[in-house]
């Protein structure tokens, strides 16, 4: 730290000459086409000249484009180009400070902050946290720029002026309320883009990409927009799951697992609310994105079943202690069958749509099968089966299996998280897993209660789950099987009457689909009972 040539001998000049030498710097010259001095040893243009005697250099013109010019033929040139920060300045140790900027008196470069080349910070400005000046720029006298913001290159901030951070676009972002969520969560000045994720019936969910270390773009987070037909109540259904996921946070590090892949972690707003809520009064919640994870549709091999089994039943175990009772019920009566059956009557009985015409047979399997709905809720109401903590939709598709291993990693789709019984969930799995087909096969000869695949679920939830579950629970189980699927046509056939007003449908008859496949698995249920709780005996 020898010498430094500066271009440009004027008042800014003059400063920066001050600060060097505060630095440390021996001895400060410079080069100016119409100033005069003992210190000034030629002009401008003789900085090739002087290359080799004086190796390092800065331009200090207060005018942003001649500083900027001047920056980047001597950075051609060859030269080191310092960027002088004053010793009164704060700079954050994570700010960026690029060749040839300045940094003056008492002013202040937050964390995260980027000052691009020849930008100048005067004295007594601020920049805040993740922001960035661009090349040229100059934020003047005692003037702020306030998080998240980019001031242009080339750009003037005056003395005493205050910015206030501006949207960017978002690619992706194809809707202001998706924008204002991203922004809500923090994520706006960095994300990159995001794009629809996912294949649930009743969220719209969003990954969101950011860029990593390196520059790649990765998704980082989940943006979900939550349905309030279905979940009508936000606040209580992300209550109840910070609720559980933080309780299975602890019960994870207990075991010794990994907590950043074993139960889903949510964020809260910036604001420090659960759950952000656009202007169209729309809620909108995030989570974080589990790397190397996938997501089934379909049990392509009998060992992904097993291995939801053990998730499932896993997960009821891990919960075991929960108080189930502090849940709130987001959904009442989600899996009260009676409830459901009635509601099916009242949906036929109206017939709004008059689409009852259309599906006569279907109306009078669910008919006939009336008695078959109060067995579960009998025994509940007895207290001959307690409530657990359910999870009320327990598909194969709402578990993610480690990409690797293909084990089943942590549960997912948490909205209906609420007290019930374990006989729901259960049968719930069985109902979609243990099915021939998918539930929206319109070939009817495709579909099949597959008896085997009940048998490898029975076993890996068993052995997860045994010890938590009562005697009666475990009875109940190949009767939740039953009530579940039924259920599940009940309320596939109930929106087709009511104009598919809760289902996600990709054309008219979608639900009467659904629901047909349904009442095919309970009637093969129902002719193979007895060997469904044979195979219950052998592993109980």
């Amino acid at each position: 730290m020898e010498t430094l040539l500066i271009l440009g001998a004027g008042g800014f000049g003059q400063m920066v000459k001050e600060t060097a030498l505060q630095l440390g710097y021996k001895k400060v010259v410079f080069l100016d086409d119409a100033a005069k001095g003992e210190d000034v040893i030629g002009m401008c243009c003789d900085y090739i000249l002087l290359h080799s005697e004086y190796p390092v250099a800065v331009a200090a013109f207060g005018n942003n484009r001649t500083r900027l010019q001047w920056t980047d033929k001597l950075i051609e040139e060859g030269y080191e180009v310092p960027a002088i920060i004053h010793p009164s300045a704060v700079v954050s140790p994570s700010a960026v400070i690029q060749q040839g900027c300045f940094i003056m008196q008492r002013a202040v470069v937050n964390t995260h902050t980027r000052i691009e080349r020849a930008a100048l910070i005067n004295s007594g400005a601020v920049v805040d946290h993740d922001s960035v000046v661009c090349a040229g720029a100059h934020v003047c006298l005692g003037s702020i720029v306030k998080a998240n913001c980019t001031i242009e290159s080339g750009r003037k901030v005056e003395a005493g002026e205050v910015i206030f951070s501006t949207r960017r676009k978002i690619e992706g972002a194809d809707s202001r309320c998706l924008e204002d969520a991203v922004y809500a969560f923090g994520f706006g000045p960095q994300c990159s883009y995001v794009k629809p994720f996912g294949e649930g019936h009743i969220n719209e969910t969003y990954a969101v990409y950011m860029p990593d270390s390196d520059g790649t773009d990765v998704p980082l987070y989940v943006l979900q927009r939550v349905n309030i037909n279905v979940f009508k109540n936000p606040a209580q259904v992300m209550e109840n799951i910070f609720g559980v996921t933080e309780y299975l946070r602890d019960v994870i590090r207990k075991e010794g697992g990994d907590l950043d892949r074993e139960t889903l972690s949510y964020i809260k707003t910036k604001s420090g609310d659960t759950y952000f809520e656009d202007d169209q009064g729309q809620p909108w919640r995030c989570l974080h994105y589990v790397p190397n994870s996938v997501c089934y549709q379909q049990v392509e091999r009998p060992e992904q079943f097993y291995q939801s089994a053990r998730s499932f039943g896993h997960f009821l175990m891990q919960l075991g202690d929960y108080p189930a009772e502090s849940l709130y019920e987001t959904i009442p009566k989600f899996h009260d069958t009676v409830k459901r059956f009635h509601d099916f009557e009242a949906a036929v009985r109206k017939d709004v749509k008059n689409r009852a015409r259309l599906c006569r047979p279907e109306i009078d399997f669910v008919l006939s099968r009336e008695k078959d709905c109060g067995v579960l809720m009998e025994q509940l109401r007895k207290g001959i089966l307690p409530l657990r903590v359910t999870h009320n939709d327990t598909k194969l598709n709402n578990i993610l299996f480690d990409g690797d291993t293909g084990k089943g990693l942590c549960i997912i789709d948490l909205d209906t998280i609420m007290p019930g019984l374990a006989a729901n969930d259960f049968g719930d799995s069985i109902r979609f897993g243990a099915s021939t087909a998918e539930e929206d096969e319109p070939d009817l000869d495709k579909v099949h209660f597959d008896i085997h695949l009940y048998e490898l679920y029975v076993k890996g939830y068993l052995e997860m789950a045994n010890d938590v579950l009562t005697p009666a629970e475990t009875e109940s189980l190949p009767w939740g099987a039953r009530l579940m699927t039924l259920e599940c046509g009940m309320r596939f056939l109930a929106d087709f009457l009511q104009g598919d007003v809760y289902f996600k449908t990709a054309y008219p008859e979608h639900n009467l689909v659904r629901a047909r496949t349904q009442f095919r698995l309970v009637k093969e249920m129902e002719e193979q009972f007895e060997e469904m709780y044979e195979i219950l005996k052998k592993y109980r």
